[in-house]
Order: C-alpha cells, then sequence, then structure tokens
C-alpha cells in the first residue's frame, strides 16, 4: 500500500517533531494532519502518542503516512504523560530538528506557514522556552490562550464567577486578552498548541505526570518561568481549534479531574505547614463547586 503525505524537506535541515495525544480522535485527526503539510517549509514528523483509541483513526493514520509514527503508551495515562511518552520517542528516534519540536492537540487545524511564523517568533525571543499562536474557535472570535498564572484569588473569583459574570475582575485579569495582536510574554500558554525548546523542556523534566488533564500547560508554563525562561505569544501564527470533542461525553468527569488538577496546582505552590488552611479552604470550596455543578446539570 502506498503511504500518503511524504513530506519535502528543505535541504540539511531536520524535519520539526510534531507530538500529538491521541484518544479516539475520529475525523480530526485527518484534518489536523493534512493541514501541517502548508504550515511548515522544513517537513514535520509526526508522533501519534495514543492513550487507548477504539476508533482505529491513529492506527490506519500511520500506516497510510509516511511521515506518521503511532506510539501506544499503554491505556489512558494522561496528556502530560502522554506528551512525555511522545517527546522520548521522537529523541529516541532522532533524524527530527533538534531545536524546536510542536506539541498539539489532534483537533487543531493549521493556517499555512503558521509553524514557520512560531519558529520565527521563537528566534526574536532567545529567552523563550514556548511559543504559542493566536487560537481562532469555531465562531470565529480568539480563544485566550496566552494567559496570567492564576494565583489563589484570581483562581477562586474566576471558578466562582466566570459563568455569572463573565467580565468579572479575577476573571479578566486571568484570561489577559486585553492584547491579543502582539507579541508579548504570558504567564502561560495554552497546550493545545505550543512550539517547544528542547532543552528548555528537558531541563525541567516535561510535564508534571500528576496532572492527569488540565492545568498541565498552566504548570508547565509556570515552571518554565520559574527555570528563567518566557512564554511568548506569536499572534501571526494562526490555528483554529474544535476544542473539547473527546471530552464532551464526560463531563462530570472532566470536571473533577479539572478540581483535582486546579487543588494539586496551588497546592504545590503553597506548600508550608502554615498555608495548611488555605489548603484544606480550598480543596472544600472545590469539593462544593463540583456538587453545585453536578446538581446544575442533573436539572
Amino acid at each position: 500500500m502506498t503511504k500518503l503525505g511524504a513530506i519535502v524537506t528543505t535541504p540539511n535541515r531536520s524535519p520539526l517533531a510534531v507530538i500529538t495525544v491521541t484518544y479516539s480522535p475520529g475525523e480530526y485527526l485527518g484534518s489536523f494532519l493534512n493541514s501541517l503539510t502548508g504550515a511548515c517549509a522544513r517537513g514535520v514528523r509526526v508522533v501519534l502518542a495514543d492513550n487507548g483509541s477504539t476508533d482505529g483513526v491513529p492506527e490506519a493514520a500511520a500506516g497510510e503516512r509516511v511521515n506518521v509514527d503511532f506510539v501506544d503508551t499503554g491505556g489512558n495515562i494522561g496528556y502530560g504523560a502522554g506528551m512525555n511518552a511522545g517527546a522520548r520517542f521522537a529523541r529516541e528516534q532522532g533524524g527530527v530538528d533538534e531545536e524546536f519540536f510542536l506539541i498539539s492537540n489532534p483537533d487543531v487545524t493549521f493556517t499555512p506557514e503558521s509553524i514557520d511564523q512560531l519558529i520565527e517568533c521563537a528566534r526574536q525571543w532567545p529567552e523563550a522556552a514556548a511559543v504559542g499562536p493566536r487560537i481562532v474557535e469555531p465562531d470565529g472570535t480568539n480563544y485566550p490562550s496566552a494567559r496570567a498564572i492564576p494565583t489563589v484569588a484570581t483562581g477562586i473569583g474566576h471558578a466562582l464567577f466566570s459563568s455569572i459574570w463573565p467580565s468579572n475582575p479575577w476573571s479578566r485579569a486571568y484570561r489577559n486578552e486585553s492584547d491579543m495582536t502582539t507579541q508579548r510574554p504570558a504567564g502561560w500558554l495554552s497546550g493545545s498548541c505550543l512550539l517547544v525548546r528542547w532543552d528548555a523542556f528537558e531541563a525541567i523534566g516535561g510535564f508534571d505526570e500528576r496532572y492527569f488533564m488540565y492545568l498541565e500547560d498552566v504548570d508547565l508554563g509556570d515552571r518554565f518561568a520559574r527555570a528563567g525562561y518566557q512564554n511568548i505569544f506569536c499572534p501571526e501564527a494562526v490555528i483554529s481549534h474544535a476544542k473539547g470533542h473527546s471530552t464532551q461525553a464526560h463531563a462530570g468527569a472532566m470536571l473533577r479531574a479539572h478540581h483535582a488538577s486546579a487543588y494539586r496546582f496551588q497546592a504545590d505552590r503553597h506548600p508550608a505547614w502554615w498555608q495548611a488552611p488555605l489548603r484544606g479552604a480550598l480543596w472544600l470550596g472545590l469539593q462544593v463547586r463540583g456538587l453545585i455543578a453536578s446538581a446544575s446539570a442533573r436539572s
């Protein structure tokens, strides 16, 4: 069988590793892979770190396309752990660019030259560990993908009021979306698509695998900053994202995972014995919020 999607790479330049975690991605994966062809002039090598797909789509894509590898992670090990597994595979196989790699969700579609623009942006910001694009949602609006690191205050305010008072000051501070047209540093960048420097990623140990889902990108961006790197928003690079398709059928479980990650993030940053009351209050508040959200969903 003839494989599809052969990439002609620029002479003397290795293809860029693109890591994505798949979990029964369906038709989205084909659009994702097809859009990569015009997005990166040097060509790409795609690693599908599969967390237990049952639709057969990732295996079929790897069988049909010469620049796609399928990696069975052994089950649904979580987003961060899956990304780490894919990155290790790309490093072990070799033959890819040794300066940058790209992590992305499989329900992303790239505009032409968008990855090239991310690379160009990274070269303009030599302290950047990660560079993220402007993400356009299906309705044409910009997703606030370059946000501030959540504090306890902004996190609680955003959690309590974002659904009933979207313009509340805590959510505005957290989303940090007043400027979506200028290259700028951010506290963290959405993990749905991120150009990353290999050396920075390896210096901090990659994703924290204690996060099963949610806030692993917040944690990554914060740890990059704590290690002296920058997270840079690059609006010239544009992608679209059909977010949430894999979690819509598991809303209750995903809410619990989000709350667990939110607690872990803040608890890690407030570890002292005298901060135990804060950790306890945070845990209790998240439990109450989860009960309220579950009751609201049932009604």
